[in-house]
């Protein structure tokens, strides 16, 4: 509870945000306080930005992440309307927290770095008033002021109450025997009550819930459930005796947290895999005359710090192959097949923290300048960790290419709900008939391209008619203008 001037500012805080009093991994907000006004100020355009989508991250938490040099700021600082209080991080971006009112920052509430933010949880508190920071120098949130989880300490605390209760069992008041109840640990054999991310959680630190449940005194009943921080908590007070446990005799080894993009691309290539029905076709393209097209077209842009690559060639090639045959720019919806009428394009850019695929939209219909220059600032922004949504989430079709690594060939796992995706190999110089050689052959550089497709979209003809349409639009790039 607050005291003094501190129970005079702060109001009754707004918890909900679209659920509340519920904590999801996929939909997690921070809520902070704008105090002296007597209202609370809850993050907006958050739900959208992880829940539903193909890409979203229904399953991993947030990483919040206070603006650089934030920590070295005074005890409190005035901030005007639109300045960027923080920065949170989600499974495949980094999206800028701005101060929606002028203000002074009073308290920081979650460090930077904290991960996992429970629904409603305080951010930080803003008071109107400079005068009014001082009454929050000592302050720390409480569980009327939030609907969030208490802090890690919490449980140790819980264990305590516990053996009051049996000698308070005797007297009349009928509350002693629903709080036993509910410290009570669940009989051997018994049902226990967990979370579903905490059942998740155990599972992955190899942790029984039944010794949890005995040692906390939660999960006897459905006012009592075990949570995710449970687990953790119990995982970690004896860290050597779970390695000792679980770890394989006779071998060393390191164990890597997983990241939320690293979890995500995991979640989603499993997905891919076991749901849609692969099939695989390749096909070998002569890169003689798009060598000699692209040479000479980056004498021309050279002047303008322009340069093309074999790559925006593909892009734009793969765009127009998609026109010809629209059955590869299509996703199966169930109940229909969905066309797409423009050809957004997704490419594979590796970064430290994993995969992603921004997309180059309406690569149709733009030139192949436009092409490399959007290509170089989205795989900038992604490997900076800045790409923003909107940026990489959809797509029509999507192109991996990995000559540049000297892999010659390899197929590629599709892209959900995309029906196809254009794996590409490394030119080399390739011995081929020649009938206008005397000696009857000629060096040509060669590339080889692998059509993964969706079999319930794209039959094997179709796959076939739309690496024909690709290979002649490279073969003959000048046709790619028409």
């Amino acid at each position: 509870m607050l005291k003094g001037a501190a129970e005079r500012a702060v109001p009754r805080l707004i918890t909900h945000f679209g659920r509340s009093k519920q904590s999801f991994r996929g939909c997690q907000s921070a809520a902070w306080c704008f105090v002296s006004q007597g209202r609370a100020v809850t993050v907006q355009n958050t739900r959208h930005l992880l829940a539903g989508g193909n890409h979203g991250s229904q399953r991993t938490g947030w990483l919040l992440q206070q603006h650089r040099g934030m920590a070295s700021l005074p005890d409190h600082i005035k901030l005007a309307e639109g300045d960027l209080l923080a920065e949170i991080e989600t499974d495949k971006a980094t999206m800028g927290f701005e101060t929606p009112e002028e203000g002074y920052l009073a308290k920081i509430i979650l460090p930077a770095g904290t991960k996992d933010i429970p629904l409603g949880k305080l951010l930080c508190i803003i008071v109107n008033n400079e005068a009014d920071v001082a009454a929050f120098a000592d302050y720390q949130p409480s569980a009327e002021d939030s609907s969030a989880p208490a802090p890690a300490a919490a449980p140790p605390a819980a264990a305590p109450p516990a053996p009051p209760v049996t000698p308070a069992a005797p007297p009349p008041p009928v509350a002693a025997a629903p709080v036993a109840a509910a410290a009570a640990p669940p009989a051997p054999g018994a049902m226990i009550f967990a979370s579903p991310f905490a059942k998740k959680v155990a599972a992955e630190k190899g942790v029984d819930l039944a010794t949890i449940a005995a040692a906390s005194g939660k999960g006897g009943s459905p006012d009592s459930v075990i949570q995710a921080t449970d687990v953790e908590q119990f995982a970690g007070a004896a860290p050597a005796a779970a390695a000792v446990a679980f770890g394989t005799p006779g071998a060393a080894y390191t164990d890597i947290p997983v990241t939320n993009m690293r979890a995500v691309i995991a979640k989603r290539l499993v997905q891919s895999k076991q749901t849609v029905p692969h099939y695989y076709l390749s096909v070998d393209i002569a890169m003689d005359e798009v060598a000699k097209l692209r040479k000479e077209l980056n004498s021309i842009v050279a002047s303008e710090g322009g340069k093309l690559s074999f790559n925006d060639f593909i892009i734009k090639a793969s765009a127009l192959s998609c026109l010809k045959v629209p059955e590869a720019n299509s996703s199966w919806m169930d109940t229909v097949i969905r066309m797409y009428n423009s050809v957004d394009v997704s490419v594979a850019v590796s970064t430290e923290r994993g995969l992603i695929t921004p997309i180059v939209f309406s690569a149709d219909t733009k030139g192949l300048l436009t092409i490399s220059e959007d290509v170089k600032r989205l795989a900038a922004k992604a490997r900076d960790g800045k790409l923003q949504p909107q940026e990489f989430q959809g797509g029509t079709f999507s192109v991996s290419n990995l000559g540049m690594t000297g892999i010659k060939s390899f197929s590629a796992v599709i892209n959900p709900p995309q029906s196809c995706i254009l794996a590409v190999g490394s030119t080399t110089p390739t011995l081929v008939p020649c009938d206008q050689s005397e000696s009857g052959y000629r060096t040509a550089q060669i590339m080889t391209v692998t059509l993964s497709c969706d079999h319930r979209t794209v039959d094997g003809a179709v796959g076939a008619q739309w690496l024909q349409a690709f290979k002649g639009y490279l073969e003959k790039p000048a046709t790619m203008i028409l």
